[in-house]
């Protein structure tokens, strides 16, 4: 029998409970004894018969987000898909809220409108808030179809109408953009923006597309617009049909139940389902504590005699095979289903128990993933270019001629666009497009206005000379130290066996494909005999853990110990529940070295480990004192390297140089110093953040104490704890005294930097344990601990911080499943007049929206890159920015190693036929239009990314790959882009083959090298032979190859 048979089986063995509904007519009919675990296995039993009578649809009422979410996984496991609705958006006095995630509450609401039949789970404070009158919010205003006749201005007003707003490229709902024959709109009930195609005015295409990378996702034939409703029309109470059926899971929700499900005894009609025996397992306790064992296995015994069902839930084959060896079972003594369910159950009155492995294992309390959240991906779309594209007023590096601030496109003296850089003086460079590629964004490592070059000035060449030999240096020493490790010869781990690969499918999640990269690195370097050294990046929660969680199990596994160290206690005790977690099936001893153990308990671990019953010591610096020894080390994960002092990291060298080392950093390092240091240091990035992180709701608002209050209060309610930045040590603690006079019940703590180090530990150790409910801090928010149940963060002053900062800071929360608020409060003064939407536009930097967020992340990734590198290097950083020191840095390494680089391609090109802008195309028509028309991308800014993008190429390869992706973003080539791109593949063909010059000259084909012009065997320059002047392109690209 299949498992979806088996799970209709047993959910019609429920059916006999539904049947048993007394008659009597006193609202709710209250159903008793029937636990949480089995709340979602009883509902859907409920949920099939209504559907084969044609009955109504049913509401399911919890007050909690997290038991939505998992009531929801439940009613899925079951075949029963339930829409969830999130709570509104609790709006405090002047609160300003993110648009978005209302619109996403209203896509949700027609979804349910369009679904009559389909399962709501939601909560009292939805169900008595506005929504849009069901009789109108399906109403279609506009359909879209290909082949529809229709102009792009016609459709442009008739979006202008409805208040959609103008951006060179969308990134949130109300938005659209027009780009050549695009265009680009996102409606507010559409989970996806929409990218028509037109020719002429006609629609060719129809395709939803990415926001985060803009490109398409899917082609669909017709989109249908509906009617923008007015979301304060109703309560969403009134959608309540005569037929519908309304189940409470909560007695708060008793007076407006028709049901009420409830765990506790009742006469008159009792579900009689009991939670599972497997209920109370802390993680290992299935595999070590042989008593609870036993006690389970007594249990089976006697359900298997009794002749009951018995089904086991796994997540997969081998967590099964697992259970079934630690049991000692027969496969034919259970029904196996594959799937994830949280929690089993024991229903007496059919016979049935439903075991879940998840709960028998203790991983029940994992965060569990919410599906595929709708918006997670908006929050990084803004320009595609990010922050490669330039605006006016950004300072700018120039490779020759230093730092100037960009002014903008400006008209050359041909006619061409150019870039305009002003140095010191008033002095003004024009940077032809085609050598854009030369001038990068300036970014230091301060958050300060760099000084301005003079031109002509020696400094910068001076500066860059001394940066370039420091570069130098510094790539010698880097490669030094990999030659020694090269030489030496360390422990080689063995392959992964059979229990690896039943631990890597017990893994609860989905890996990210970053996080699948870096641990195949990590264990191919393990496998090999040279010691590992390898550095793994990424964000807090972006699953760094996990890599070094299958490091240490392979490590054990393999015969070896392995050593965790961390800066502080309280990670240190994060670290070992985790792994506890994780490796609870499996017999493998797991030992915490810190301050919080007694003398006793650390004298055992410590024995333990001389005489190999500790396999796993995970502690902070104590682990490098003398004292301690290994029997057979194998492994060191050292977290957060940059918080240990060179006294700590100079002991490390010594006490583990044979010894596979995998260092984790919660710096985000960007992407080209990752680039510029591949080869010379084993690194990996995990840039993508799994699927179950939700956005976390940002709000503006002015400095309030009933809105600190209320904001506090809405995450106590629901069982959570607070963050509250106050950055001023001198009045923190009054600060304490207002916050404690506002929601009196909260336990306050406060943790600032000029504490002692062990009581700053002690607090954040109270308030990871959830002894407390606000911690108030300065900005020593400890970086690398996981609080997942802390889920909202107020800031005060949010003014005075960076924009890395807001996203640091912000960052602390919304690491679990549920839904975090970040509240950034700032001066009345700062937010008055004007507009929401005026506001809301001006204050965008502060929030998640806009490319500020981009900004943000390449900020936080410079102060990564300086801690890095060390502060000697930090220094040349500033003096030629970030971009530069990168390319210098690549350089050097791949010119150490004796690698042949492939130069940028600087090939210039002079062809007598072209004309290179509009002006001088519109004055000398007999000639070929090459440029980026302003009607094709109006945009300044996004015009200059395009032709820097493609000055940036330096193969044919990317080129192409270029050519695809505007095809795709801008639609049909004009001539005049289609010219651009084959002048930029001249150049680049001639660059491969070492050519500094392409001219071509009364159809004579000519190159230059070294500045002399070089002659073909028979002594003449090609000629082109096509008489038509735009197929000479063409012809010279072709003819070039074959030189």
């Amino acid at each position: 029998m299949n498992g979806g048979s088996t799970k209709e089986e047993w959910r019609g063995m429920a059916l006999s409970t539904w049947e048993a509904m007394p008659t009597a007519k006193d609202k709710p009919l209250i159903l008793g004894g029937c636990d949480n675990s089995a709340q979602g296995y009883l509902i859907t039993a409920l949920l099939a018969k209504r559907k084969t009578t044609g009955q109504g649809r049913t509401w399911i009422f919890t007050p909690h987000a997290r038991r939505r979410d998992q009531l929801a996984g439940e009613l899925a496991f079951w075949k029963s898909s339930a829409l969830i609705l999130d709570d509104p958006t609790v709006i405090v006095e002047e609160e300003l809220t993110d648009p978005d995630r209302e619109a996403e509450r209203v896509a949700t609401l027609h979804r349910i409108a369009q679904s009559p039949a389909d399962p709501v789970v939601l909560s009292r404070t939805s169900w008595q808030s506005p929504a849009p009158p069901l009789v109108s919010i399906n109403e279609t205003e506009l359909t879209l179809n290909v082949g529809l006749n229709i102009s792009p201005e016609e459709l442009i007003a008739w979006l202008t109408e409805r208040s959609f707003d103008e951006h060179p490229q969308i990134f949130q709902r109300g938005q659209f953009a027009r780009r050549g024959g695009i265009l680009d709109f996102f409606p507010a009930q559409l989970s996806h923006p929409i990218r028509i195609e037109f020719f002429g005015d006609e629609i060719e295409s129809i395709r939803e597309f990415s926001v985060e990378t803009q490109t398409t996702t899917k082609k669909i034939e017709s989109v249908e617009i509906r009617r923008e409703s007015e979301i304060f029309g109703d309560l969403l109470s009134t959608w309540l049909n005569p037929d519908d059926l309304i189940i409470a899971l909560d007695e708060d929700d008793r007076e407006i139940a028709d049901v009420l499900i409830t765990d506790g005894p009742n006469e008159d009609w009792s579900a009689d389902l009991h939670p599972s025996p497997a209920a109370g397992f802390e993680a290992g306790d299935f595999v070590v504590a042989e008593s609870s064992r036993a006690l389970f296995l007594e249990q089976i015994n006697e359900w298997s005699r009794e002749d009951w069902q018995i089904g086991l839930v796994a997540p997969s084959k081998a967590e099964r095979h697992r259970f079934l060896e630690i049991l000692e079972r027969n496969e034919t003594d259970f029904k196996f289903i594959e799937g994830r369910l949280t929690k089993g159950f024991v229903a007496p009155n059919q016979k049935l128990v439903v075991l879940s492995t998840l709960e028998i294992f203790g991983r029940q309390h994992l965060p569990g993933t919410r599906g595929k959240e709708k918006l997670s991906h908006q929050r990084h779309a803004a320009a595609i270019a990010g922050v490669h594209e330039l605006n006016e007023g950004d300072f700018v590096v120039h490779a020759d001629y230093g730092i100037g601030e960009f002014i903008g496109l400006v008209d050359g003296e041909e006619g061409r666009e150019e870039l305009g850089i002003e140095y010191q003086d008033g002095a003004t460079l024009h940077v032809p497009i085609d050598q854009s590629h030369l001038v990068a964004r300036y970014v230091g490592i301060g958050g300060g206005k760099p000084r301005r070059n003079k031109l002509g000035d020696k400094k910068w060449k001076k500066a860059r000379i001394t940066a370039e030999a420091a570069v130098m240096d510094y790539a010698a020493q880097l490669l030094r130290l990999q030659a020694e490790r090269d030489a030496k010869s360390g422990h080689g781990h063995a392959p992964d066996g059979q229990w690896m690969q039943e631990f890597e499918a017990s893994f609860p999640f989905t890996e990210t494909p970053d996080q699948r990269r870096a641990i195949e690195d990590t264990k191919i370097d393990m496998e090999s005999p040279r010691p590992m050294d390898r550095l793994i990046c990424g964000d807090v929660g972006f699953g760094k853990t996990e890599v070094a969680i299958r490091a240490a199990f392979k490590a054990v596994t393999g015969g070896t110990q392995v050593a965790i160290l961390a800066p502080t206690t309280v990670l240190a005790q994060q670290h070992w529940r985790t792994f506890k977690a994780r490796m609870s099936d499996y017999p493998i001893e797991i030992k915490l070295i810190s301050r919080l153990q007694t003398p006793a308990e650390i004298r055992e671990t410590l024995e333990g480990l001389r005489d190999g019953k500790v396999d796993i010591v995970i502690g902070t610096h104590r682990l490098l004192s003398t004292g301690v020894e290994y029997q057979k080390i194998g492994l060191l994960v050292v977290d957060e390297e940059q918080r240990f002092g060179v006294r700590h990291k100079e002991m490390l060298k010594e006490r583990f140089r044979l010894i596979d080392v995998l260092t984790l950093s919660a710096t985000p390092i960007p992407r080209t110093l990752y680039l510029s240091l591949m080869g010379a240091r084993d690194m990996s990035t995990i840039d993508t953040p799994p699927p179950n992180r939700l956005p976390v709701q940002t709000s503006i608002c002015a400095y309030d104490e009933r809105l600190i209050r209320n904001a506090i209060r809405r995450e106590l309610t629901r069982g959570g704890q607070v963050f509250f930045l106050h950055n001023r040590v001198a009045t923190i603690v009054g600060m304490k005294e207002r916050i404690q006079s506002l929601i009196p019940e909260a336990k306050v703590i406060i943790g600032h930097g000029q504490m002692d180090r062990e009581d700053l530990e002690l607090v954040m150790h109270q308030f990871v344990e959830g002894k407390a409910d606000v911690l108030l801090a300065t900005t020593i928010i400890e970086s690398g601990i996981d609080i997942p149940n802390a889920n909202t963060i107020l800031i005060d002053r949010a003014d005075r911080f960076g924009l890395a900062d807001l996203y640091q800071l912000r960052g602390r929360v919304g690491r679990a499943g549920r839904r975090a608020y970040a509240l950034l409060l700032l001066p009345d003064d700062l937010i008055a007049g004007g507009d929401a939407r005026k506001r809301l536009s001006a204050i965008k930097q502060y929030t998640e929206l806009g490319s500020g967020f981009k900004i943000a992340m390449r900020d936080l990734e410079i102060r990564g890159a300086g801690s890095l590198l060390g502060t000697k290097q930090s220094g040349h950083i500033t003096a030629v920015g970030f971009e530069l020191y990168c390319q210098l840095l690549q350089q050097s390494v791949e010119h150490l190693q004796g690698k042949r680089t492939i130069k940028r391609a600087d090939t210039q090109v002079r062809i007598d036929f072209i004309a290179y802008s509009e002006s001088a195309w519109t004055a000398e028509k007999t000639k070929v239009p090459a440029f980026f028309p302003r009607t094709f991308g109006p945009d300044p800014e996004m015009r200059v990314a395009a032709y820097r993008q493609l000055a940036s190429a330096r193969t044919e390869k990317e080129i192409n790959g270029i050519k695809k992706d505007w095809r795709d973003r801008f639609g049909r080539f004009p001539d005049p882009v289609k010219n651009l791109i084959e002048t930029n593949r001249l150049r680049v063909i001639g660059s491969s083959k070492g050519v500094q010059m392409v001219e071509i000259s009364k159809d004579r084909l000519m190159l230059q090298r070294n500045g002399d012009y070089i002659l073909p065997s028979g002594g003449k320059f090609p000629r082109l032979s096509s008489r038509r002047t735009k197929d000479k392109l063409s012809q010279a690209v072709q003819l070039l190859k074959t030189l």
